[in-house]
């Protein structure tokens, strides 16, 4: 099926989080969103959680202020540009989930491909919707894969027993984004638990240190796209008492009888291929007592786990921005003039270590591996820096997102963000476009060099320029954005003229009438 073309609203998303990401106001301005930008939206599951605590929030500051009034709030454009937003944010999240690109359609455009929706004209909540999945993966014939995303931010906010919200597509209304981005996500995918809406009864729109890990102070400013941990999901995660994968370092049938690099590639391929010999056990520290009944609760009911919000799944272990880099190094060809065999032997060596992390159920910092693997991954780190520090612009990277990662060869945690910071400059310098583009989101995200949204596009557009393709889109993108944006400033200018104008004739023609 030919890829859907791109719609005036696909534009306006796309200005809308390109603006939110460089930390510019969104176009006529939007309430709550210095709380928004504290809620981390990186792309995940768990951040939905935390826009349907904001908008718990909000619902309760409104009531307490006597300005919870639906109809108020609806012609006020700093609150409706505020669920724009969140709707464009959700169906990003959702299509992510897909692997899709979201496409949104207003009302005019939906009543065209889907002429069985009733849609209302005047209701707000039908303004728009995402396709987040091309209609040869449906999964039931009879119902498009739309999502109103306005809708549940609607029942969230100003829902009640007198105020029923009822879908376009005649299912009940989900009550907070989460909820509804779950019940769309693919079957072979469902959302990992990450709590109960418990979260709601404790809200806090602030960056708390006791909640990060040791590399959470330098990335505090990237709480956009690609940040580095999934913190509230990992924190969750530890809190529930997260299965830790450990390699036995014993009794364990695999097992290297030597250390060194050269003789350790062939035992250290079982971690892919053998993963079945690996037992999984549950680390002391991070179980959890069972819950003990209160003096209110049966016996029954006491061993009766919480009910999730939905079932388990397989979480995302290394950070998106790191799968997509590892993608590129594979699929980008960049000739190199030195360091390819001492590259190419690490790689192999840590390929089997990301392959065995990627199956893993947990975050890749509670992945445990036992001291003869470490040795065997430091070796390989070190033979890395070697192509590295040669010209080897992919041991650059490769070796860049390890440090950056917190397991590469610099120990001390600032020195190693400033390594990696480093050694993705060198690669960019040497006009490798996987450089370019991973120094781009960089500088657009405050990762491991000063923010810096004039540097982010310069670095984009030098990926694009160099051949990058995915830079080549976004970039393209922009631009469209920006010019749609730039049109409608000026259409709004012109309309603006034209009152004055028709007010001045009005004046003239009175004035004329009184003296005549």
């Amino acid at each position: 099926m030919a890829a859907s073309p791109v719609t005036p609203l696909d534009y306006m998303a796309a200005g809308y989080w390109q603006d939110f990401l460089a930390n510019r106001p969104i176009a006529g301005g939007m309430a709550y969103e210095s709380q928004l930008r504290a809620c981390m939206l990186d792309e995940s599951l768990a951040s939905l959680q935390r826009v349907d605590t904001l908008l718990s929030q909000i619902r309760r500051d409104l009531i307490k202020t006597e300005r919870w009034s639906e109809e108020m709030l609806l012609v006020d454009e700093h609150y409706r540009n505020l669920m724009v937003f969140l709707a464009f944010y959700a169906g990003r999240v959702l299509a992510q989930h897909w692997q899709q690109t979201p496409h949104w359609y207003g009302q005019f455009e939906l009543g065209k491909r889907y002429p069985e929706l009733a849609l209302i004209r005047e209701d707000f909540y039908q303004h728009m919707a995402v396709v987040y999945r091309e209609d040869n993966e449906a999964t039931e014939a009879d119902k498009p894969p739309l999502f109103f995303a306005l809708e549940p931010i609607g029942l969230r906010l100003f829902g009640h027993i007198d105020r029923p919200f009822v879908a376009v597509q005649g299912d009940q209304v989900a009550s907070g984004l989460y909820q509804a981005v779950s019940a769309r996500l693919p079957a072979a995918h469902p959302p990992s638990i990450h709590g109960t809406d418990a979260l709601d009864t404790a809200p806090s729109f602030t960056t708390d240190s006791t909640t990060t890990n040791k590399y959470a102070d330098s990335r505090n400013s990237a709480a956009g796209i690609d940040s580095i941990d999934r913190q509230v999901s990992i924190d969750d995660d530890a809190k529930a008492g997260a299965r830790v994968s450990t390699v036995p370092t014993a009794d364990s049938q695999i097992a290297f009888s030597d250390v060194s690099l050269d003789k350790a590639q062939t035992s250290i391929s079982n971690l892919s291929h053998d993963a079945s010999l690996i037992t999984e056990s549950v680390s002391p520290r991070t179980q959890q007592p069972a819950p003990q009944p209160s003096k209110h609760q049966s016996p029954q009911s006491s061993q009766a786990p919480p009910e999730p919000l939905a079932p388990n799944a397989k979480l995302a272990p290394t950070p998106e921005l790191f799968t997509q880099l590892m993608t590129e190094l594979k699929e980008i060809e960049v000739m190199q003039s030195a360091g390819e065999s001492d590259y190419q032997q690490a790689s192999r060596i840590l390929e089997q270590f990301e392959q065995y992390i990627a199956k893993q159920n947990t975050p890749r910092a509670q992945v445990k591996f036992a001291p003869k693997h470490l040795a065997v991954k430091k070796q390989a780190l070190l033979k890395l820096q070697t192509a590295a520090e040669a010209g080897n612009t992919a041991a650059m990277l490769r070796l860049a997102m390890y440090e950056l990662l917190g397991e590469g060869v610099t120990a001390e945690t600032e020195a190693a963000l400033a390594a990696g910071a480093e050694w993705v400059k060198q690669a960019a310098s040497k006009n490798d476009s996987r450089g370019q583009r991973l120094l781009s989101k960089m500088y657009y995200q405050g990762l491991g060099v000063a923010q810096d949204i004039d540097n982010g596009k310069y670095w984009l557009e030098q990926a694009a320029k160099n051949g990058h393709a995915e830079a080549a889109s976004v970039l393209e993108q922009w631009q469209q954005a920006q010019a749609l944006i730039t049109t409608q400033k000026q259409e709004q200018h012109s309309s603006k003229r034209y009152q004055l104008l028709l007010a001045a004739v009005v004046m003239v023609a009175i004035l004329i009438f009184i003296i005549v």
